[in-house]
């Protein structure tokens, strides 16, 4: 019998309780320490490299915190993630929460947050990355690319061919399997943290403590405003909630990761900003092209210190551009497989295990998207998708408190309900201080994926077509048996079919 219309929107997914199994065809090949630097590698990257030049202007020397606001208000829904981490150990992150917690529609209205948050921010940091670049092989070779060819139809120029090209090599490395893609990424992270660290060193020479006179010139909407552009840059924390199924011990190594990450990544960008603020007037981060390289030759009177951090934040801004295109990716594939995307997204390819065809395909759209987009667009679209999704994460918690009070939880969110009202507070308030525009676009285009998911993502559930078909029942909220209201407890692990029976896939 077909289920009502009600039933279908919020139809739970079940929480898998068998260690973290979840039928998936990807292979359990990241450990603790390549998971954190997964978080780290996927943050730590524009957001501090080139953000600056963004935020500064808006906030002032008060910029700084804007960085510790937007910090701790990832800190609150990273204890959230951690939990969720921990209990649903499945790779789709914060769509899969919502799954498993409020239901199909709300995780639809999550997933159109997330492929706004990852593919925008994926475009935003490779137009990043090709500041830099120019300003390396400038120092390197003194040549730099046309102006045609570094920047967006909105800025005076055709293209941003080398972010175009960055996308291309990061979608080469992921079609080549993950745990190429792991290892890389964790030198990339050694380096680039090592880099910020030479930045502190050498900056630190040229401070000035007058820099900070007029500390709050746009007082605390400034403060905010800032804090909604620069919270974009902790998208990468998400990414490790994406490695769900790809994770060793997901339930115990997930909150860890996730954690270390938060910590690493919060303690570097204020030191970074901290000390570019000291060494450089206000005024002269606005409009400032390859900023941390710039602040060093001006410090130094040489050109080497700027190369030397123009280097790091190439290598720096790759290893984002890698971390969440995977990201991406692996979200796409989990609501492929949930069938709320077309089959060809969980498609994985036998030879390298990973999603061939879904890694191109979002790549293509990524590298329009970077060549034609101006980066402070780009980057507020990221902010609202990342804020909209953390929201969610943080009402999913104690929507599964409340419905599976014994559900297994390797770490629960301290002070709880608090730290999670306090995680909708204030991603709630970022939000509200982003322009209009930023508001209205995200709006329209959660509308158009949320008509995609009733047209087409309701009729094609997976978890849909067996509860209407028999193949399992609904026994409460996200509980389901196998068959009959006598049969096995369905755990929420894949369903393998035969001609005469239906068993989980373990």
């Amino acid at each position: 019998m077909a289920s009502s219309l009600r039933q279908q929107l919020f139809r739970v997914k079940p929480v898998p309780r068998d260690g973290g199994e979840s039928g998936s065809q990807l292979k359990r090949s990241i450990g603790l320490v390549p998971l954190t630097m997964i978080g780290v590698g996927g943050t730590i990257g524009t957001g501090i490299f080139f953000i600056l030049s963004e935020a500064v202007p808006i906030a002032g020397p008060a910029v700084i915190w804007s960085f510790i606001i937007a910090g701790l208000v990832a800190g609150l829904s990273v204890l959230c993630y951690a939990e969720l981490a921990s209990s649903v150990p499945v790779s789709g992150s914060s769509y899969s929460y919502a799954y498993s917690t409020l239901g199909e529609l709300p995780a639809m209205g999550v997933a159109a947050c997330l492929l706004l948050e990852y593919g925008v921010s994926t475009a935003a940091v490779a137009v990043g990355w090709s500041q830099y670049v120019n300003q390396l092989v400038n120092n390197l070779f003194g040549f730099q690319f046309p102006p045609e060819l570094l920047y967006a139809p909105e800025e005076g120029g055709i293209i941003n061919l080398p972010a175009v090209i960055l996308i291309a090599l990061c979608c080469l490395l992921l079609i080549r399997g993950t745990t190429h893609s792991v290892v890389t990424n964790t030198v990339m992270v050694v380096i680039k943290i090592a880099v910020l660290l030479f930045f502190v060193a050498v900056g630190i020479t040229g401070w000035n403590i007058d820099h900070f006179a007029n500390f709050a010139p746009f007082g605390l909407g400034g403060i905010m405003t800032g804090a909604g552009i620069i919270f974009f840059s902790f998208v990468g924390l998400d990414a490790v909630a994406t490695a769900g199924d790809e994770a060793k011990n997901p339930r115990r190594n997930l909150p860890i990761a996730l954690i270390t990450a938060l910590i690493l990544v919060t303690t570097v960008y204020v030191l970074v900003a901290v000390t570019a603020l000291g060494a450089q007037a206000t005024e002269d981060f606005d409009g400032q092209s390859a900023g941390l390289s710039a602040i060093l030759e001006n410090i130094v009177g040489a050109s080497w210190p700027g190369t030397v951090v123009a280097a790091g934040a190439v290598i720096s801004i790759f290893s984002v551009t890698l971390v969440v295109l995977y990201g991406q990716t692996r979200i796409l594939f989990t609501m492929s497989r949930d069938g709320m995307a077309p089959k060809i997204f969980s498609r994985v390819n036998p030879r390298t295990g990973t999603p061939i065809a879904n890694t191109i395909i979002v790549s293509v759209i990524v590298a329009i998207l970077a060549g034609v987009l101006p980066i402070n667009f780009l980057a507020e679209m990221t902010s609202i998708g990342t804020l909209a999704a953390f929201t969610v994460v943080s009402i999913a918690v104690m929507v599964l408190r409340h419905r599976e009070p014994d559900l297994e939880r390797k770490f629960k969110v301290p002070l709880y309900p608090v730290i999670p009202i306090l995680s909708i507070i204030g991603c709630l308030w970022i939000i509200k201080d982003l322009r209009s525009i930023t508001i209205i676009v995200f709006a329209i285009w959660t509308a158009l994926v949320l008509v995609w998911y009733y047209f087409t993502g309701r009729k094609n559930s997976v978890l849909g077509r067996r509860i209407d078909t028999g193949m399992i029942v609904l026994v409460g909220p996200g509980r389901y048996r196998l068959g009959s209201s006598e049969g096995e407890l369905y755990d929420g692990g894949e369903l393998e079919e035969s001609e005469d029976r239906v068993a989980p896939h373990k």
